[in-house]
């Protein structure tokens, strides 16, 4: 199977050639790489110009001004070809060469809808301190009313039923991807396994956890993707997620 990985960059110049080596030492031989840059104006195109021949025709990618990270994945999903796609954002990278060809092995040997796994988050100006570990490895469903779901950087999913579903929703600022769970979860019932596995490593400081701003923002669009989904949910049940991850933080201080 073809594996489509989408990159999201915008003024990425510091980070992104980490994430597209990381894609380039992958096993996997079928993986097609689209970069979708928001208009970039510090040399990230530079940089994506300068890996292009390295990737055999096997690269696509565009830059033009977008409506944030979520019209900018709905673009990369539409230039996807492959059976399965995936999202690996800029800031991040693949923790080990050989994450596709699990993934992929994985959905062959199960025939399932979606594979995902684990990821963990790195300091942002030393990225051999890791300060978090996320498993999704306890995630059902049922969870999602507590605003807990798969890790994100580390799902992949069937390019026809993503088609199916349809794209990330833009009226959400930074919770689109956990309505996306919840419509896949709870609305369309899809087939998943878990793959005991860390997926992607990533830089602390992304957009939904930068500030208490930020936080409440995501708790109210945690707490309407349910509603708006049909799972019975309030802010007190979705906050009880941050309590969690004090102890995922705290097995790393």
């Amino acid at each position: 199977m073809k594996v489509s990985i989408i990159t999201v960059a915008y003024n990425s110049v510091r980070t992104l050639p980490d994430t597209i080596v990381s894609v380039l030492n992958q096993t996997y031989p079928n993986i097609e790489y689209i970069i979708v840059d928001g208009g970039s104006t510090d040399g990230t195109l530079d940089i994506i110009l300068n890996f292009e021949n390295k990737f055999c025709n096997r690269m696509k990618w565009i830059s033009e001004k977008d409506h944030g990270i979520y019209d900018a994945m709905n673009k990369g999903i539409r230039m996807a070809t492959g059976d399965v796609v995936g999202i690996l954002n800029s800031d991040d990278y693949f923790t080990d060469d050989r994450v596709i060809e699990k993934v992929c092995n994985t959905f062959t040997k199960y025939h399932v809808d979606a594979v995902y796994g684990d990821i963990h988050f790195v300091d942002n100006k030393n990225s051999n301190k890791i300060v978090r570990y996320y498993s999704s490895k306890r995630f059902r469903p049922f969870w999602l009313r507590f605003g807990f779901m798969p890790a994100h950087p580390s799902f992949y999913i069937k390019k026809q039923v993503m088609s199916e579903v349809g794209g990330y929703r833009l009226d959400y600022k930074i919770g689109s991807d956990f309505e996306m769970m919840v419509r896949l979860f709870r609305k369309h019932n899809i087939s998943y396994k878990y793959l005991n596995l860390d997926f992607v490593t990533m830089r602390v400081g992304g957009v939904s956890t930068k500030n208490l701003k930020s936080k409440l923002v995501l708790i109210k669009e945690d707490v309407r993707a349910c509603l708006e989904n049909g799972i019975y949910t309030n802010k007190f049940f979705v906050c009880l997620k941050f309590l969690y991850k004090i102890f995922e933080i705290r097995k790393f201080n």
